[in-house]
Order: C-alpha cells, then structure tokens, then sequence
C-alpha cells in the first residue's frame, strides 16, 4: 500500500514520516538548509501487512505541482494538521486535491500535539470534522501524534497496519505503466527512472517504451517497495534500472510514463467530465487557459465546455482539453487542473476518451459516445457505445485506451456475444443485432439496385460500402463481405457484388452475336484481338452496335476495354495479369519493362517469337493496368501492386502461370 502526506508547510509531515520508518524524506541540500520540503520523498515500513511506502510532499503552495506528482499514485492519504495552527489554507487545497484525484482512504495525524492542550486538541478535532464533511475522507479517524516526544506514534502505525491489511491490491490483469516522478544515472548501472506503478506488471527482462516519447528500453532489474525484485505490480513503488539506445537519465523526465509498447499512443486532445471548485471566481467558458496535472505530468492546456456554453464554479459537465503537448495517459485515469498562474486549483475529474475530435464534438451522437465511455467498467461502456452512433468499435483500441490487459478485447466479445471483423491490424466488433440489421440493409441495398440497373452485373464494392450504415472501414467490409458470401446470400466477382441468384442476361440477337465475336477475341490471337472497326467487317454489323454490345459484356465482366474500341477477354487479362506478377517476382528489383512483358505475352502467345504483339500494344495494355492500380510505374520500370491482382479474377499463389491460365480460378472466392 502507498501512502501519500498532504498538508499545509510546517505542519511536520517529514518529521512524522521519519519518527514512522526512520528515514529522513529531504534528500536534498536545500530542504535541509531551508528546513522545508521542495521534492517528492520517499520512505518505507516494512510490516507484518507487507511493506508499506510513503511518498512525502512538499505543503509549500508554490511546490504543489510537485504534490501532485505524488499524490496521483497513492493509495492512501495521511492528512496532517498541526494542533497549534490548525486547519490552514494547504490544508484545504491538499484535502480538496485529494478528492479530484478520487482518494478516500486516510487518516488524520494531529501532529504537534505536544504544543497543545485538551481544549486546543478539540478545537482542532472539530475543525478537522467540519473540513473533511462531504469529502472522500469524512470519517476518517484522527490520531493526535508528537514526533517530538513519541506520543501516538505507535498507535498511527497501528492504523496504518490495520488499513493496509484491509487494503486490496491493484488488480494485475492490465497491462503495465509507471508514472516516472524521478530519473537518474547510477554508477554501475546506468539509467534508472522511480515511480508507482499504475496498472499491470513488469518483469526483469521486458522490452517497455517511455511515453511520450517512444523511446524503447529493456528492463535490467526492478527494485520494489525498496527492495531487489523479479517483477513489479500495480501499486508497487518501483525502482527501472533501464537499458536501451538514447535511453539516458536526461532524455526520461518527470511526468514521463514506462509501458507496455503496446500502450505507446500519445495524446493531446481528451474529453474528460469536470468538476469545477465551489471557490473558482467565474464560469469557465470557451478555451479558458489551465495547468493539467496528471499522473507525474504537468503541461498547459484549454478546456472547451462539451455540455454547456460555460460551467459554473460549483457545477460540472463534460469538457475537451486541448493540451500544448502529447502526453501518456489512459481513460478512467484522474486529472486535476489549476490556474495558469499556479494560485490556486480549479478542478479536476476523470478521462473518458483520449481520442477526441476536433470538429463535431457537441453533436447529439458525440454526447452520447461520450455518456457510454463515461461508464466505469468496461464491459458496460463497450455495450453503450455499441448502442449509438457509428454502431461499430474497434476493440483493440478500446482495450489499449483503458490499459486493459493484451486478451481484454477478446474477452467482451465473447461475454457481449459480439460479432468481430480482424482486419488490417484492427479488431472491429459490432452487437449481433446491428450485424444482422447490416446484413438485411446490404441484400436489400443490392436488390434495389438490381432492380434498377438489371443490365449490370453487380455493384461496384466502394459503392455498396458507402451506401450502408454503419460505414464500416474498407478491409473491414472486405471481410465481412467474404463471410456473408461465404453463406450463399451473395456472390463477389471482382470489383463487383451480386446477389447469388442474379445474372445478366442478353437479348437473343445479341447473345447470337456474341457467338459469332467470342471467338474473334480468342485463340492464338487473344492477346491482340480485333478492334470494334474489325469486328464489324467481320460480322456485318454496324460499328456502334458492336460497339454498345462489347461495353455491355465489359459490364457484365466478360471482356474489359484495355484501350479504345480494343476489348480483351476477362479470361486474357487475368492471364495477362498473372503473367506480370510472375515478371515482377522473377526480377532482381521486383521491377520490369515493357520489352520484357512484350516478350513475356509473346512467348505464350504464338510462340512463333515474333513480335505479332508489338511494343505499342504492350504499352497499351500495361498503361490500362496503371490506370487500374495493378501496375505502379516509374519512369520505364514499373512493379506490381499485390493488393490489386484480384481485380480481374482472383490470383491463386499455388497456381502455376502456363500459356493458358484462364484468370477465373476463384473468381468468386
């Protein structure tokens, strides 16, 4: 358990954390000189509840950034009040930090009692009592105590033995950050940063990354709650000896976070709730300018109100803070703002949502996102937020956002009964009553569009992706597609979508002359069939109409217009396509030249080695392929892109590439 002073100067915090552990928390020359704190101290006691740490700060107002760098980890608050001065402004403002930071757990040492009498100790009890009415520690017993003379030093230690006992540990399940309140180089062993450890666990040996800046190091060794360790746990005080390229004491400062990597997504934009002090001067309104302390960070920052134009001191509501830098933080964690002059605290609260828009963010749909990501657990938050607007999740980010452990998003599916999408790194969910109303709005949006277009064979896949809600990500309806295609409802022909049962069907003199042409663009010709002027000498059919029926059969997917009036068969191109892949992986640089792909075709195309094709064609049919993404050019080189070689019927890596590799294997995959 961590226990945290807070309390007005000279109230004797050091004084009473060294008659507890010994130890003397003022490391620094200064302090001693100057009889007062001006840095984090830290002592510990070991007990038969376990060791408990003590993290001292300085009750100096000019120094309480510095308190807050210590109080953000505790677990339990040890609230000093001096029986001669009694409750004095320090104390205020450290108690009414103490319960923006959500600490509700504490006892009160009534320190100096010696100085006092009996009357004077009551007199300060119920001063103490009427302060802490209403807060996190109303309640909290009240120990007089003398560092001087010993008086009730033993009996605090009780109560702290007694709640450490109660106390239950942090749970592990997260993954791991430390907020770093020191770094320092030690002789022999390097860069060592100190902290409390926030969630999750750390082991010798980790690869972890210092936030914001991305620095990666390894874990040399750990020493925790003051002594040598294998691993340190959420709620430890833990010692990083850490190791890594540019991983110095001065690259790592206070108001760093270590973490897992995984954790590593910096932020500088957060809608958070506030609650704004009863004893602020005037309203907050639009981009009013605030210190932000979180964890051991300090950085400056706006706040735009998100549920009202402005908050009164006293009230509260939902706002973004826009901050001057990125900062490592997760949703749920506690914050607390003061004003820029560092006088006085104006409120705090807690993150809700560290990746928030810049446009759009009072919308009816935002304001509701953000009421499901205000619930606490996570597993209600996420069914919220499945329930509104844009009606899918991506899980990955979610459970990153909270810190929640590596198999988390997971785990909710499984419990909501969601419905999952993994895909380009991402795992998307959606409520299984939204997928099922999303499946019927994509069959009912492809029977419409059928019904108008009967003469298309289907619906371009971008098209049919944007006319759906909820919109979902490009490779995520990739995917989903696949598995409602995988049903039979509907059938994926290229860069087209089709229900099952729709097929395009010509007229009976056009399918006669289709007759009479397919063959025209096939054969020992099929890569230079005739043009649309050709083929009208040949069948005695006016131009435009040969012309009108091949940009059908193009619709239909049946031949493609590689240049004007010059139709391949879909058949060709995709062996065509197939053909360039296989250029691309037999050179050196993955690149090749037109030459090459001229002689490539020849080769299983007449096979007599003459040039019958021609660099012109060549170069027609390679700048089609550009136009279409499957190439990328370069001046005279050009490579081939993998994410485009399903687009005239689908690539098969355990094909082989003969002469007459039709392209249509799988062509409905």
């Amino acid at each position: 358990m961590i226990i945290g002073t807070a309390g007005h100067i000279d109230h004797g915090k050091t004084a009473l954390v060294g008659a507890l552990t010994g130890v003397d928390t003022d490391r620094l020359k200064e302090e001693k000189a100057r009889g007062i704190s001006i840095d984090l101290g830290f002592a510990y006691l070991p007990t038969e509840a376990g060791t408990l740490g003590f993290i001292d700060v300085p009750g100096h107002e000019k120094f309480i950034h510095t308190m807050l760098a210590g109080a953000s980890g505790i677990d339990f608050a040890l609230l000093i009040v001096a029986a001669d001065d009694g409750v004095m402004p320090q104390t205020r403002e450290h108690l009414a930090l103490l319960d923006l930071l959500g600490i509700s757990r504490g006892v009160v040492a009534l320190t100096k009692a010696d100085l006092a009498d009996a009357a004077r100790r009551a007199e300060v009890e119920a001063e103490i009592a009427a302060l802490l009415d209403g807060t996190g520690l109303d309640g909290a017993p009240v120990v007089p105590v003398s560092a001087l003379t010993g008086e009730g030093i033993d009996d605090l230690r009780v109560q702290l033995i007694k709640a450490a006992r109660a106390f239950a540990a942090r749970a592990t399940d997260g993954r791991f950050r430390l907020a770093v309140d020191r770094s320092f180089s030690l002789a022999g062993a390097g860069t060592v940063v100190t902290g409390t450890v926030l969630s999750g666990r750390v082991a010798v040996g980790d690869a972890v990354t210092v936030s914001p800046a991305g620095l990666s190091a390894r874990v040399r060794s750990i020493h925790a709650q003051n002594r040598k360790a294998e691993e340190g746990r959420a709620g430890d005080r833990c010692a990083l000896n850490l190791a890594g390229d540019d991983v110095t004491a001065d690259a790592i400062a206070r108001g760093d976070m270590v973490l897992a990597p995984s954790l590593h997504a910096p932020t500088e934009r957060i809608d958070a709730t506030l609650t704004v002090l009863a004893g602020e001067p005037k309203p907050l309104g639009q981009w009013f300018p605030v210190r932000f302390h979180h964890g051991s960070a300090e950085v400056g920052a706006r706040l735009v109100p998100l549920s009202a134009d402005t908050l009164p001191p006293g009230g509260g509501g939902l706002v973004q803070i826009v901050l001057d830098r990125p900062i490592a933080a997760a949703a749920g964690d506690r914050y607390v703002i003061r004003d820029t002059s560092a006088q006085r605290t104006v409120g705090g609260g807690r993150l809700v949502d560290l990746r928030a828009p810049a446009r759009k963010r009072r919308t009816p749909e935002r304001l509701a996102q953000l009421a499901a990501l205000g619930e606490t657990e996570p597993e209600a938050a996420l069914a919220r937020l499945l329930a509104v607007e844009p009606w899918h999740v991506d899980l990955a980010a979610f459970a990153r956002d909270r810190a929640l452990g590596s198999e988390a998003g997971a785990g909710l599916a499984e419990r909501l009964g969601l419905v999952t999408f993994a895909a380009a790194g991402t795992l998307i969910a959606l409520s299984a009553e939204r997928w099922a109303l999303y499946c019927d709005a994509l069959i009912a949006e492809l029977a419409r569009f059928h019904d108008a277009n009967p003469d298309l064979p289907g619906m371009g896949t971008e098209k049919l992706r944007l006319a759906l809600v909820p919109r979902l990500p490009k490779p995520v309806f990739t995917e989903a597609l696949r598995r409602i295609a995988g049903g039979g409802t509907l059938m994926l022909d290229g860069a087209w979508v089709r229900l099952a049962g729709h097929e395009v069907r010509l007229t009976r003199r056009d399918e006669l002359l289709w007759e009479l042409i397919e063959p025209k663009l096939d054969g020992t010709e099929r890569f230079r069939p005739p043009r649309v002027r050709d083929l009208a000498g040949m069948t005695g059919e006016a131009e435009p109409d040969i012309r009108r029926l091949m940009k059908l059969l193009a619709r239909m997917g049946k031949v493609d217009e590689v240049a004007h009036d010059h139709f391949f068969l879909r058949s060709t191109v995709g062996s065509m396509v197939a053909m360039i892949r296989e250029l691309s992986q037999a050179a050196p640089d993955r690149q090749f030249v037109a030459s090459a792909f001229r002689d490539r075709v020849e080769r299983d195309g007449s096979g007599s080695g003459e040039h019958t094709v021609g660099r012109k064609v060549a170069i027609q049919i390679l700048e089609f392929f550009d136009r279409h993404g499957v190439t990328l050019r370069r001046g005279d080189l050009r490579r081939v892109n993998s994410h485009r070689l399903d687009l005239f019927g689908a690539i098969d890596d355990n094909v082989s590439v003969p002469g007459d590799l039709s392209g249509r294997t799988e062509q409905a995959r």
